[in-house]
């Protein structure tokens, strides 16, 4: 006989409480001693020093402090000085902002279960969840985290949302018996008589048996997993690396020609090796590793008003060339919440929004389907979209949306007796005093609860519960419906009611079949536009999740990822194909269901082979392995899990998939506005080594003294290449497909520009030098030229800008890189009239008509730039 539980809550968790004595706290301490801490992941904090040290690793830099010691050692060390001023203020630049990005993730930590509840010597007593040890009963209750593995000794109608580990949104129902075969290994979704530490009790009330905690839960084992996974280089790391090693192998070479050309032709060797230092400082653009945390920072600060939320300062750029983005299904493209979507009455199908119209022209039908989704509902009224069991959730709230106040009906029809809902019945039963007459409102699944039907709603009655007989059309009406709903991935439950005042030794039987409701986990509103845009920038987004796969296929259709001649496949099948197999049909693949860890990393790894840059997205441990391995992993800051978290390079604020699109176009733009800073800052020092170059050449005097190249380098070169990294997006970037990541900064077309825009500089200033020579000699010249390049370069900003004209750009679109110029010519004329900095620089007096002179040569370049692009437009 089918037992009903009438009993109170508080009678319920009395009994769960005393089913076992318990630990001892003597036990409980020494098991505690060790086992350790049932701490699940820790994130080891990096001392600032160390990050503060690794700023100093790259090349150029090391050549810097090179060529600062040689100055030191030489008899120089204003410039020694001024070297190492700037390389300490660039790390401090770059500690500050790692340490910036770790505090916007520590805002987003949660504990993810700070108490529990476990029975020790026979009391129910509340410990920090650090504590508990394995073998300690635990109490579950609905609301609760559970706070370590458990084995179920005791259940009361439990649910648990355990997509943490298995990515499903609907709760599992738990109970005691156990579906695992000799040599089976059953994933944590399939394993109903146990509970796993992260999970969410929804629903009812179990008391469990802790067998394993901290790293030895299942969360704990995936973690494990994350940390065996490869951190990948970004494409800018690489690209910069191989830059940087260029560069330098090019300083060096031009520095030992020009230092065996000085020897050569005689001159002191002293004076040899600081023209040689000279030159690597006119030839390494100093501020370029500034110059780019600068530019990454930026970005990282809008993308944190975008809701987007950077740990790694190199993840920005990268952003810019993801070409395939694995994404999770529940809580990123849908809104992780059960909704329900359509109603089945008396033969009738309806949208919800139809349900209100219906139910508010009196029908008998309408009203006892909305009572049975009101009354047979655990929900409380309180309840928030994040608690509860979600499918109750969306019946509770489709109540309300019909016009029904479900608090009021169970005042007014309050709960007789229950039988709670279980994955072996299938169904869930209450008993209601409704007008002085008990019914029995019954929920489940179709196949289930139809079988049990023999009676079907017939509104026009006069009675309580008016019916009629279930005909044979009625139940193909009612499957086929059922059947259309399942193959667009909706969750479907059906409700019936009986009355009367005797019960059989089976009640629930001879129902009245009232109709169906068909839920699902909506989509985000903004996921389809997203998705679209994705596609037209050549980004190829795929889903990964946990859930059935006709519900990811449903999911993906609607969003437009799975398109007509798209494959979608589950993880059974995944683990049958060869790698040959997969590679071959990897670009048909649209939508992975039913997948593990090992599945994600495999995925990821496979779109890396075929040399795309992967984004994966997740939020929980299951993920974490496949976010560390992506190139770019993107967890979830509201509901992902601290382990997701720390393996991904960005979070999301607030979980959306259409922050990713945004990132992904702001990550193009930074990108862009790098690269068009080092082309300024590089095509400024080629400047700056050909008139070196061609004054040694000659064995002409040298055109500089090393403190003005080191004040054109790193004061009036910094002004503008910051105001080039503020340059906003060109319309229409994304409408370009993504960068190739194989391709490095020094195109051949990229170098040709600095060599032809460094080379018109280079001759003006010359030019300016040798008025300065004729007019006032080597004190002069040196003076001019070093004005002439200063402001030249000042102007060649606006140059760097973009590749368009400054007509097409419009001079007042970038305000900071008109108060770099102004800022930059202020801090020049300071040199050359303020006579402190005067004497400091070695700048000699300027006669108006010199000035002009400096000014006119040093604007002739930028004019001759924006003539050839105004050409080149108008020819297009």
């Amino acid at each position: 006989m089918t037992e009903w539980y009438s009993r109170s809550e508080e009678e319920v968790l009395r009994e769960l409480s005393s089913c076992r004595r318990g630990l001892t706290d003597a036990e409980a301490h020494s098991r505690l001693e060790k086992y350790g801490e049932n701490v699940l992941y820790e994130r080891e904090a990096v001392p600032w020093w160390q990050i503060f040290l690794s700023q100093f690793k790259d090349l150029l830099v090391v050549i810097l402090m090179i060529a600062a010691g040689i100055s030191m050692a030489t008899g120089d060390p204003e410039s020694a000085l001024v070297i190492f001023t700037v390389l300490f203020l660039n790390a401090l630049l770059g500690t500050i902002q790692h340490r910036k990005a770790e505090k916007s993730l520590e805002s987003l930590q949660k504990l993810s279960s700070p108490e529990a509840r476990v029975v020790r010597e026979g009391q129910s007593v509340t410990i920090p969840s650090s504590n508990v040890v394995p073998g300690d009963l635990m109490i579950l209750e609905a609301g609760s985290l559970v706070p370590a593995d458990g084995r179920l000794l005791e259940v009361y109608g439990l649910t648990v949302n355990e997509s943490s580990l298995t990515g499903e949104s609907l709760s599992a129902e738990k109970h005691t018996g156990c579906l695992r075969t000799e040599g089976e290994r059953l994933s944590p979704g399939d394993q109903v008589n146990m509970v796993f530490s992260g999970s969410l009790v929804t629903s009812g009330r179990a008391a469990a048996v802790v067998t394993a905690t901290g790293m030895n839960t299942e969360i704990g084992s995936i973690a494990s997993l994350m940390n065996r996974a490869e951190v990948q280089k970004t494409p800018l790391q690489i690209s910069l690396d191989h830059f940087s090693g260029h560069l330098a192998l090019g300083i060096m070479g031009i520095c030992v020609l020009v230092f065996g050309l000085s020897v050569y032709r005689k001159e002191p060797v002293l004076d040899a090796l600081m023209f040689a230092v000279a030159l690597a400082v006119a030839a390494i653009p100093e501020a370029l590793s500034s110059i780019v945390t600068i530019v990454q920072a930026m970005g990282t600060q809008k993308m944190a008003r975008e809701h987007a939320i950077i740990k790694d300062l190199k993840a920005v750029e990268s952003l810019g060339c993801v070409s395939v983005i694995c994404s999770d299904k529940t809580g990123t493209l849908t809104q992780n919440r059960m909704e329900t979507e359509a109603v089945y009455i008396n033969g009738r199908e309806m949208e919800t929004d139809q349900l209100k119209e219906y139910a508010g022209s009196g029908k008998k039908d309408a009203k006892l389907f909305l009572m049975a989704a009101a009354l047979n509902n655990n929900t409380s009224p309180s309840a928030g979209d994040k608690e509860g069991d979600p499918v109750e959730l969306a019946l509770f709230h489709m109540v309300q949306a019909a016009g029904a106040v479900p608090e009021q009906l169970r005042l007014c029809c309050p709960r007789k007796g229950e039988i709670p809902f279980d994955s072996a019945r299938k169904r869930m039963t209450t008993i209601h005093e409704v007008q002085g007459e008990e019914i029995m409102f019954v929920k489940g699944a179709p196949d289930v609860l139809l079988e049990r039907c023999t009676r079907i709603i017939n509104p026009a009655g006069a009675d309580l519960v008016p019916s009629r007989q279930l005909s044979a059309s009625d139940r193909a009406a009612i499957l086929n419906q059922n059947q259309e709903w399942s193959l667009r991935g909706l969750r479907i439950l059906a409700f019936a009611c009986r009355s009367g005042a005797k019960w059989q030794e089976d009640p629930e039987t001879d129902l009245v079949f009232l109709g169906l409701a068909a839920m699902m986990d909506p989509p985000r509103p903004e996921s389809r536009p997203a998705v679209a845009a994705a596609r037209q920038a050549g980004i190829r987004t795929v889903m990964i999740t946990g859930d059935h796969r006709t519900t990811a296929m449903a999911v993906a259709g609607r969003i437009g990822i799975f398109l007509p001649g798209d494959l979608a496949l589950t993880g059974a099948r995944l683990d049958q194909m060869t790698e040959e197999e997969l590679e071959k049909k990897l670009p048909q693949i649209s939508v992975y269901a039913r997948v593990s860890p090992e599945h994600k990393i495999r995925i990821v790894k496979a779109w890396q082979n075929r040399g795309h840059i992967v984004a994966m997205t997740g939020d929980g441990v299951n993920d974490a392995p496949a976010l560390k391995k992506a190139d770019i992993g993107i967890a979830m800051g509201m509901g992902g899990t601290e382990v997701s978290k720390d393996a991904a390079s960005m979070i999301l604020a607030d979980d959306n998939f259409a922050t990713i699109i945004k990132a992904a176009a702001n990550g193009r733009n930074v990108y862009r506005n790098i690269k068009n800073a080092i082309q300024f800052l590089l095509s400024g020092n080629m400047a700056g080594i050909l008139c070196v170059l061609y004054t040694s050449l000659l064995g002409l005097p040298l055109p500089f003294a090393p403190v003005h190249l080191l004040f054109i380098n790193l004061i009036t070169d910094s002004l503008p290449a910051i105001a080039i990294g503020m340059e906003p997006a060109e319309d229409g970037l994304l409408k370009k497909p993504p960068r190739d990541p194989k391709e490095g900064i020094l195109t051949p077309g990229f170098v040709g520009q600095i060599f032809f825009q460094g080379g018109l500089m280079a001759g003006a200033t010359m030019w300016a030098w040798s008025l300065g020579m004729r007019q006032g000699g080597e004190a002069l010249a040196c003076t001019m030229a070093f004005s002439a390049l200063t402001l030249a370069r000042l102007f060649h900003g606006f140059n760097c800008r973009s590749s368009y004209s400054i007509i097409q750009l419009g001079l007042l679109s970038n305000p900071g890189s008109l108060a770099a110029f102004m800022l930059g010519s202020i801090l020049l004329a300071a040199v050359l009239f303020v006579p402190g900095l005067q004497m400091f620089f070695a700048a000699s007096d300027l006669m108006p008509v010199q000035a002009a002179a400096v000014g006119m040569a040093a604007f002739l370049p930028t004019v001759v730039i924006q003539l050839g692009r105004i050409f080149r437009d108008a020819q297009q």
